[in-house]
């Protein structure tokens, strides 16, 4: 019994940190889309439905 509640402590530890890892890297992608979208050059040779062009490597 106390076997189980130890590998149950163990499961919510990991769930946590996985959840805090998952958070800083949406929070991180949400930073690099808004700094994308602010990055966006206006042309006007492009295409239809295209409101600029970024080169990033």
């Amino acid at each position: 019994m106390q076997d189980m509640a130890i590998l149950w402590e163990w499961i919510a530890f990991a769930v946590r940190w996985v959840h805090v890892i998952t958070a800083i890297a949406w929070i991180g992608s949400s930073f690099y889309f808004i700094a994308l979208d602010l990055g966006l050059h206006r042309d006007r040779n492009l295409a239809s439905g295209a409101d600029g062009e970024e080169w990033q490597v």
